[in-house]
């Protein structure tokens, strides 16, 4: 087989694969190079996302949400259930079954796209060629005329809480806890911490979240946060606000943490503690010293509104470049990417990335909140719509939080919509097909919803923009 190839993918996470299907689909020889290894010591493909991220997380988040519902929903419906117990080896494995799915369908899919798989570690060297270190040591050097950088990101570690991967741990690591821990301390109010804290308290931990900074969820608009964090303190989740971790030492009885808020220096002890601070692009060994492409001061590599490096033929997507670390964010650049190269007009709009914690209730947005507006003087106009007026809400016994929709206040156009309640992950992808098109809330208003949904909460929220909301006071 050729050693040459049009397009070189390092790294087969969300970005790196479907840039390597989206390639090979075009045509393009493609070939793509993951170091990603399985439980079972085997190439497990899909990066961090389908084998410690997104989907084992999602996994546990609903086998965990059906325990919960025992105790906490079931009674209302007139369900009881005595002695309801968990068996960790099924509750892990489920996870580990469904990751291992996806894993190979994507190797299913390289082969069905003729996609060449290398396993090793990718280093881009002068002149567009790829070195491939295997596990063993062996090299193996192959080129192409572009190469596509997706090495993605890993979780930054704390110098005074260093993961061991027995007491303190990264998101891996509390993905595969074999028995629930009675304490559980979680560094980081964000998506991981929270997500990962609510799998580990409906489980029966007691969890402790420290963040340092003063505001919760600060990257989601105010209102929205407000309720999210309520319906968290219902949980059980001790969210400690404007909290510094200054020191984690692991002892006998668990590990001891020493923090400080506003009332001075502060004791916990926890079972497990679960480091959540954020994740940093992945970079290192990446590059030769040759190649001419850049990072920037926080270890991303630099590129261009095209994604581009500057270096002819390599391009560069994913978490391990500049905007959100998100999944979905990564795929859509893969994609571009793959249609610049082949000479087609590949599009990807920043302004409209949905962001999604999923919690119990859901959080999600797309676009500005109220309070990026007003620092922009920009002037909007604001509907709301509780999901306790939503008929299938309160059926469901799922009616907290509400829709928020930000508009123009001159041309009406949908600035931002912002939600927290029942299945707001799946609600808000009408809100950005609307924003896509450049809509306006009255769009949204004017289109006929089935009922009873929970979309008729993004209905009335668009009505509640002019204060025409049917089913509230406006």
């Amino acid at each position: 087989m050729s050693d040459k190839f049009d397009v070189i993918v390092i790294g087969a996470g969300p970005a790196g694969y479907v840039a390597a299907i989206r390639a090979a689909q075009l045509g393009l020889k493609t070939a793509c190079v993951d170091a990603f290894t399985g439980k079972d010591g085997k190439q497990a493909l899909g990066g961090t996302c389908l084998n410690v991220g997104c989907i084992p997380s999602k996994a546990l988040l609903d086998s965990s949400r059906q325990y919960w519902n025992i105790a906490h929903n079931l009674p209302v419906h007139g369900i009881s259930v005595k002695d309801a117990k968990v068996d960790m080896a099924t509750f892990i494995g489920r996870k580990d079954k469904i990751v291992k799915q996806f894993t190979g369908g994507i190797g299913q899919l390289f082969k069905a796209n003729k996609v060449t798989p290398y396993f090793g570690t990718g280093k881009l060297l002068k002149g567009n060629q790829v070195e491939i270190t295997a596990a063993d040591g062996s090299k193996q050097t192959i080129s192409a005329t572009n190469v596509i950088l997706a090495s993605g990101s890993i979780p930054i570690e704390l110098p005074f809480a260093k993961f061991d991967g027995k007491h303190i741990v990264d998101n891996a690591g509390a993905l595969d806890f074999t028995e629930v821990p009675k304490r559980l301390g979680v560094i980081g109010a964000g998506v991981i911490g929270l997500e990962l804290g609510s799998v580990w308290r409906r489980m029966g931990s007691e969890v402790t979240i420290i963040e340092a900074l003063p505001d919760f969820l600060s990257v989601a608009d105010a209102d929205i946060a407000k309720l999210a964090a309520k319906e968290f303190a219902k949980q059980g989740l001790d969210i400690k606000l404007d909290a510094k971790l200054n020191k984690a030492e692991v002892k006998k009885d668990g590990v001891h943490l020493t923090y400080t808020d506003k009332s001075g220096e502060q004791q916990l002890v926890v079972d497990k503690l679960l480091v959540a601070v954020g994740r940093r692009a992945y970079s290192t060994g990446l590059l030769a010293d040759d190649t001419g492409v850049k990072l920037d001061e926080r270890g991303r590599i630099v590129v261009d509104e095209h994604c581009h490096t500057g270096v002819d033929g390599v391009w560069a997507i994913g978490d391990a470049v500049r905007g959100p670390m998100l999944a979905h964010k990564g795929s859509e650049e893969g994609v571009a990417v793959a249609e610049w190269i082949a000479g087609k007009a590949g599009h990807v709009n920043y302004d409209t990335v949905p962001f999604v914690i999923y919690t119990e209730p859901e959080v999600a947005w797309a676009g500005k909140t109220e309070k990026q507006l007003k620092d922009e003087g920009v002037p909007y106009k604001v509907g709301t719509f509780p999901f306790a007026a939503i008929g299938r809400a309160v059926a469901m016994n799922e009616a907290v939080g509400q829709v928020k929709m930000l508009a123009h206040a001159d041309t009406d156009r949908i600035l931002g919509v912002h939600m927290v309640g029942p299945g707001v992950s799946e609600l808000i992808a009408e809100c950005v097909v609307a924003m896509e098109f450049k809509g306006s809330s009255e769009d949204l208003a004017r289109i006929v919803h089935a009922h009873p949904t929970l979309s008729e909460a993004v209905h009335e929220a668009a009505l509640s923009v002019d204060k025409r909301a049917i089913h509230k006071g406006n």
